[in-house]
């Protein structure tokens, strides 16, 4: 491989599928292939060992998270028929944020029948971002609500692994569908504490302030992990009511949670909570990975708050333009 000339598709190929150290630069070359040159792609994959396809995997979805220029969405289909869970689990960390209609069904399958528990509750994880795209306008709402109807009948199945109704409660959670409130009221009171911490989860996602009272709430909970989620759920509400509750979790004892509530704060973006964090920020015994999220956080924060605000402007008919 080690040539001037930049290698030919069969020669990349050659090489994924060698036991030689793994070149992650050819990996670019998989994506925005032609319909023949996945044809190929897919007569080889099976050929290659199941580490080196766990590998192949991973590296894909891990480059996904950093470009969101290359298009694998193809060669993740591929992989959604791999008999190793790990590369279908890579697979759907890789499509996160799909928006291709032709991989909705594969999807939902995965959901619905996997082997592999783990893949059926990421699955119905990577539909929650179709539900949001299409309540937020971005994506066909039908295709949404074919995501949701899936996940609705998973969570109803009372063969379903409690790990995947988890992961759909949360995500249909963002959903418009009318049986959605009952459903996360009725989780949250079921007495199981692991479809409670998801109910609160899914509370934020929906995002109405019904669930204020209950976030409010969980947000004194002696458990790490539900006071980690109803402070995400708060900055999904984006109530200013619960702002002062925030500022106390970020002398939680617990980083995940202060991590939580920075975040949150930035989300509901009120004058208060941008104090509390620049008074955080400016705190000398602030650990460095909670000075990072502040800095992220405030930037957003300025950057929203930079937006032109139309109400001072005048329409100004003498001269056909706009004045302050």
């Amino acid at each position: 491989m080690a040539r001037n000339t930049e290698p030919t598709y069969d020669e990349v190929l050659d090489h994924l599928f060698s036991e030689e150290r793994l070149s992650i630069s050819l990996l670019y070359r998989l994506s925005d292939l032609s319909p023949e040159d996945l044809a190929t792609l897919a007569g080889r994959w099976p050929q290659a060992s199941e580490e080196r396809r766990r590998i192949i995997a991973r590296n894909m979805a891990d480059i996904c998270e950093e470009n969101f220029i290359v298009d694998f969405a193809p060669v993740f289909q591929l992989f959604m028929q791999d008999p190793v869970a790990d590369v279908r689990l890579a697979a759907l960390d890789g499509l996160w944020d799909f928006e291709h209609a032709s991989l909705l069904p594969p999807v939902i399958e995965l959901m619905e029948s996997d082997v592999d528990p783990r893949v059926r509750a990421l699955a119905a994880a990577t539909l929650g971002h179709i539900v949001l795209f299409g309540e937020w306008g971005q994506l066909d709402i039908k295709m949404a609500d074919r995501a949701t109807e899936a996940m609705l009948a998973v969570y109803h199945n009372p063969q379903t692994p409690e790990v995947v109704r988890r992961a759909a409660l949360e995500s249909f959670g963002a959903s418009a569908n009318e049986q959605v409130p009952d459903l996360i009221s009725h989780a949250y009171h079921s007495g199981s504490d692991q479809l409670q911490l998801s109910a609160v989860v899914a509370m934020g996602r929906n995002a109405h302030a019904r669930w204020l009272p209950i976030i409010m709430d969980e947000l004194e909970s002696d458990f790490e992990e539900m006071r980690e989620e109803a402070a995400r759920s708060a900055g999904g509400i984006g109530s200013s009511d619960a702002v002062e509750k925030l500022i106390e979790l970020l002398e939680d004892d617990e980083l995940d949670v202060r991590l939580a509530a920075v975040h949150a704060l930035s989300e509901i973006g009120s004058d208060q909570a941008q104090e509390a964090l620049q008074e955080l920020l400016d705190n000398p015994g602030t650990e460095e990975v909670l000075l990072e999220a502040i800095e992220n956080s405030l930037e957003e924060m300025d950057w929203l708050g930079s937006d032109l605000d139309f109400s001072l402007l005048e329409w100004n008919s003498d001269e056909d333009g706009l004045s302050v």
